[in-house]
């Protein structure tokens, strides 16, 4: 396990940036307007060789009347007592503030290291404003500039000689599980549930989760990692910069992970930016669960929950083979279910058939039903291979691949599906020349 970093302090005094510099990344959100950054986010660093974990945390804002500035500070101390060393950012063009005071007299009581820092020095003349933080009790100030890097390499030099050393495990090959789905469908409410903790701020505000983030998830016998990501809109509502970061990361949310929980509003049906949403999962070939949340709000007899997923399964053909279960994240309902049914999809997709044995089946199917002749061609297949890909693809070797149309591709894969069961995962076929 690496160590832990966590730079806290009150919204824009440059956290993101120096963030996005340590992870060489853009994963935290930058932009002018204050309390950007709403959630921890995570990313990891290496410096010297050695490797850590850092968290972006919200501004802390104390006392404050406003739903999210209330719900960071709750964030920040959540990551205050799950890192190992924290880095209190304050800005030198500011001076010390009263909100600056408060954050260091919650620090001072933490017996964690503090290395306090300040951010804005842009330049060498401007390093004499920043002794003023002295004032604050937490020791000398590291002087660094965000923007430019200078004086970042003394910080992190001092930052890593501080780990204890922590015995290394490796987490290779762990499913990635995303949860995706329009704004306010109930994702962060489902992580908070599966996770048993406030993970993640959850106001009734739609798009209040704008970053995705990764947490390893160990609990009843299941260990993946899970993603919960920024509610995906459609392109025309996106009316901040912020938005499209958002949509940007769902977007590389799905595209990163093996399988995704799409999250539909029962109490709304399913709408057309579900299906969007539907079809680049299927695009980019990731193995999908359809959850249908809020089920405790609809009023229903025994045929509701059949008449909803016909609907649904009317909606999202061909590609129908896909479990739909009926939750309530905020009852916990079917909260086992979910992920009983996101291990079997997992496994569905990374299963291998035997090439004897798909052979033996599948050129049965095709006896039973050959490709039918085009312009007086017989088309005879004669050998099929499952190919070394992430996702299930198959390749079917034939004299005249270009007579095979959709219809009969459809056929294939239907069989395939019925004969090793590949609920829930997209199939690609590949007609070749033998």
């Amino acid at each position: 396990m690496s160590n832990i970093v966590a730079i806290v302090g009150r919204p824009n005094v440059g956290k993101s940036t120096f963030f996005n510099r340590l992870t060489e990344s853009r994963s935290a959100i930058v932009d002018e307007v204050a309390g950007v950054t709403r959630d921890r986010h995570y990313g990891k660093a290496v410096w010297n060789g050695i490797e850590f974990s850092v968290v972006d945390t919200g501004g802390y804002v104390e006392g404050s009347d406003d739903v999210f500035e209330e719900a960071i500070r709750k964030q920040v101390l959540i990551a205050i007592d799950e890192s190992d060393v924290i880095v209190f950012m304050v800005d030198n063009t500011t001076g010390i503030t009263g909100m600056d005071q408060s954050i260091a007299d919650v620090l001072r009581r933490r017996t964690k290291k503090i290395f306090l820092v300040v951010n804005k020095v842009d330049e060498p003349a401007m390093a004499f404003e920043a002794d003023v933080f002295y004032a604050l009790g937490l020791g000398d100030p590291y002087k660094i500039s965000s923007i430019n890097g200078s004086g970042t390499g003394d910080l992190l030099d001092d930052i890593v000689q501080s780990f204890e050393r922590k015995p290394e495990k490796e987490e290779a090959g762990l499913p990635r599980i995303a949860v995706v789905g329009r704004p306010n469908v109930g994702k962060s409410t489902l992580i908070n549930t599966l996770l048993g903790e406030e993970r993640y701020i959850v106001t009734p505000i739609a798009g209040t989760t704008r970053d995705s983030i990764y947490t390893l998830y160990n609990k009843f016998n299941h260990r993946f990692y899970l993603v919960d990501t920024a509610g995906i809109r459609k392109k025309g509502k996106i009316k901040e910069n912020i938005e499209f970061y958002s949509v940007m990361r769902s977007i590389k949310a799905i595209e990163y992970s093996d399988i995704c929980l799409l999250m539909t509003d029962a109490t709304q049906g399913i709408e057309a930016q579900d299906i969007n949403i539907f079809s680049l999962i299927q695009r980019n070939n990731k193995g999908i669960v359809i959850l249908v949340n809020k089920w405790d709000l609809v009023e229903k007899d025994h045929r509701t929950a059949q008449i909803l997923e016909a609907e649904i399964k009317r909606k999202i053909a061909p590609f129908t083979d896909v479990p739909i279960v009926f939750i309530s994240a905020i009852n916990r309902q079917r909260i086992h279910k979910i992920l009983e049914t996101a291990m079997t999809v997992y496994n569905n997709r990374i299963k291998r058939i035997p090439t004897s044995q798909l052979n033996e089946v599948m050129q049965q199917a095709i006896e039973e039903y050959p490709p039918p002749a085009f312009k007086g061609k017989f088309i005879k297949i004669k050998y099929i291979t499952q190919l070394p890909t992430h996702a299930p693809s198959f390749a079917f070797y034939c004299n005249y691949p270009q007579y095979i149309r959709e219809p009969y591709k459809r056929y294939l894969e239907n069989k395939l599906r019925d004969y090793f069961n590949f609920t829930g995962v997209p199939i690609q076929i590949f007609i070749r020349k033998k």
